[in-house]
């Protein structure tokens, strides 16, 4: 009887340890179509001096093309992506076109196997931004400058013209001199003749 109820015993121990780990795994089945971020490239809170070319995001399971959402914004709501995500197995990732140096968000969403929408961000600072582009030379026309008269220019003209004048002023000032010196002449030539003839 003792040999019965000591086997008897264990075999309900048995069923019931079963029992117990069936219970305790049968709630892992839904979890696992639950997917949800693993990892990112930037991780989130990281600094970086050097802008990535693409950011990568790693889920635990695969994430479908159809239903997966990746958005890029930087400082003053800037939008950063640079085209569409790729997908390569459990990993997604997009082009990055940096911008001011400031945060930068990801914003992810996609939909896991069990239909629940997964939601969710990446945060990184960009402590180097990239240089707003110089504006081109020729974006600002140039007016020649029209030429105009100076003062200083036109003083020699009316310098040279100053003495031209005084020139011929000169010329027709002084033409009646030798009629003057002639007529004197005349007249003293015509008191000596008197002289002479009233001596006579």
């Amino acid at each position: 009887m003792g040999g019965r109820v000591a086997r008897t015993a264990r075999t309900w121990l048995v069923v019931l340890g079963l029992a117990a780990g069936v219970s305790l795994l049968s709630p892992a089945a839904p979890a696992a179509a639950h997917n949800s971020l693993t990892g990112s490239d930037p991780k989130n809170g990281a600094r970086v001096a050097t802008a990535p070319k693409r950011i990568e995001l790693r889920f635990l399971a695969t994430p479908k093309e159809a239903t997966t959402k990746v958005t890029v914004t930087g400082p003053d709501n800037v939008a950063a992506t640079g085209g569409a995500p790729t997908f390569a197995g459990k990993r997604v990732s997009v082009p990055f076109t940096p911008g001011a140096a400031g945060l930068y968000i990801v914003t992810y969403q996609l939909a896991s196997d069990d239909g629940h929408a997964i939601k969710g961000e990446v945060r990184f600072t960009l402590t180097t931004g990239t240089p707003a582009e110089s504006p081109s030379p020729t974006a600002t026309p140039t007016v020649a400058p029209t030429p105009t008269a100076s003062p200083t220019a036109a003083a020699p003209t009316s310098a040279s013209a100053t003495p031209v004048a005084a020139a011929d002023d000169g010329g027709t000032g002084w033409w009646w001199a030798p009629v003057v010196v002639l007529v004197l002449a005349a007249l003293a030539g015509g008191l000596v003749l008197r002289r002479r003839a009233r001596r006579r």
